[in-house]
């Protein structure tokens, strides 16, 4: 397996080529990107301008990885509002275009919601309607995918939808698509279940893994603590990507930054990761 880090785990307002470079030096084999709404890769980059980050990564001697999104929060593919719904496929396609771009083999996309605690006044949607929307959002998906020979993760989220590893199995098959699978992510599955579980179950359906830890006793969103520190049973978990023959990126992914001293986390996000994918003597 490949060691990984998400964008999203680097200090506020520093560059991608600054997190790049930051990457590398920490020891990674290669770092997540995210699609923004603006920014310097965003909705509104140029072909021009993706191909020059991946340029930049080259040059560094550092793969990407994937590309991630948080937009899907704002712009959910289960809502009940067609504009809304019309917006979340038109940042997927973008999302897929940029991929494609950059070189990358996959996209993190999040299914949408039925209810999100951690966003005031998100709105809710019926089960079965955020179902059989996010159906029919993905299988559309599925061929803008194809299209672009750029698969498509689901990832697992706090979201109150396809809340085990059955449920998500089956929404994968009923899209139907090599292109569309799980982006799984160890660490929000803690708080009800067991990843090793949910890793034997989509077993070749994984795209991509993320790797956060959790500590059951803390509770919600101060529950995420660094690797190691939490309750996921990571030589558990290695066996379980091992036993299913997974062997692409392992990507930390890792909330909330530190206070201080902030470049720090990606050091020691290297270092834990070496330990559990059993690197310790490089």
């Amino acid at each position: 397996m490949k060691k990984g880090i998400n964008i999203w785990s680097f200090p506020a307002g520093m560059s991608i080529e600054e997190s790049i470079e930051l990457a590398k030096d920490a020891g990674f084999d290669g770092i997540e990107l995210s699609l923004n709404e603006t920014g310097q890769l965003s909705l509104e980059s140029t072909t021009e301008e993706v191909r020059a980050i991946r340029q930049f990564a080259d040059n560094t001697g550092i793969e990407l990885s994937s590309l991630a999104s948080g937009l899907y929060w704002d712009y959910p593919p289960t809502s009940e509002n067609e504009q809304v719904s019309a917006k979340a496929f038109d940042v997927a396609r973008k999302q897929l275009e940029h991929a494609a771009a950059l070189g990358v083999d996959s996209v993190l996309i999040v299914p949408g919601a039925v209810g999100v605690d951690f966003i005031p006044n998100a709105p809710v949607v019926p089960y079965d309607r955020a179902y059989d929307n996010a159906l029919a959002f993905f299988t559309k998906l599925a061929k803008e995918a194809e299209a672009v020979k750029v698969a498509v993760g689901i990832e697992n989220v706090w979201n109150k939808f396809l809340l085990s590893p059955l449920e998500m199995r089956g929404f994968i098959d009923a899209v139907g698509s090599e292109y569309v699978g799980s982006y799984f992510d160890v660490g929000n599955v803690v708080y009800s279940g067991y990843p090793e579980h949910w890793i034997s179950i989509l077993n070749k359906r994984i795209k991509k893994v993320h790797f956060k830890d959790y500590r059951r006793q803390a509770g919600g969103l101060h529950g995420f603590v660094d690797l190691l520190a939490g309750d996921v049973d990571y030589p558990v978990v290695i066996q379980a990507l091992e036993a299913i023959g997974y062997n692409d990126y392992v990507t930390a992914e890792m909330i909330p930054p530190y206070t201080h001293h902030t470049k720090q986390i990606v050091y020691n996000t290297s270092a834990a990761m070496d330990a559990i994918l059993g690197r310790t003597d490089r």
